[in-house]
């Protein structure tokens, strides 16, 4: 090598050396970002989540109790029929949202499984345990308080569970986090 050509040869390590160091920097500096943004928004985005998988699971929970007091169903059917429509609705919900990103019905319905099945699991427990755990509440018809009250309460009682489950499925790229490539 030449004098000319090993002095370009250092200048060219150098100037690879000082790129990787700014790459380092960059994805050290990104990283600290995002995990010091991340502990302040995390309990933030599980609760938007959460309250994403209520309204869903609420409009099916609602809708199931209403269906089956009003036909005068078993209890056992009623939760039956509350438990179908809040996954059916959660998952509806979620579907519109990444349908309208331009995924096919396919892909969005797995989509929707990988982000809600969890969440609306865990909802659909504490709720309907709440439901059910209330005496009279099942029993009570749909002009009584005890039966809104209860399910008011049944829901935000689930919201307040489901919430930290969210944030540590978001925290590991599941549940929501899959959702959100999509917005």
């Amino acid at each position: 090598m030449t004098t000319h050509s090993a002095h370009q040869h250092d200048e060219h390590r150098h100037h690879e050396h000082q790129h990787q160091g700014h790459q380092h920097e960059g994805h050290a500096h990104e990283g600290h970002h995002r995990a010091g943004h991340g502990a302040g928004t995390s309990w933030r985005m599980a609760a938007l989540a959460t309250l994403h998988c209520l309204t869903g699971c609420a409009i099916g929970e609602v809708l199931g109790m209403v269906v089956g007091t009003a036909a005068g169903l078993h209890n056992a059917a009623t939760v039956v029929v509350s438990v179908a429509l809040a996954f059916v609705f959660g998952y509806a919900l979620t579907m519109r949202g990444v349908i309208r990103a331009g995924l096919p019905l396919r892909q969005a319905l797995k989509v929707a499984l990988a982000a809600d099945t969890v969440s609306i699991a865990v909802m659909e427990l504490i709720d309907n345990t709440v439901m059910v755990g209330v005496p009279g509440a099942m029993d009570a018809g749909l002009a009584d308080a005890l039966f809104w009250v209860s399910l008011v309460v049944s829901l935000a009682l689930a919201f307040v569970v489901t919430t930290p489950v969210n944030r540590w499925m978001i925290g590991r790229g599941k549940g929501h986090a899959v959702v959100h490539a999509y917005h």
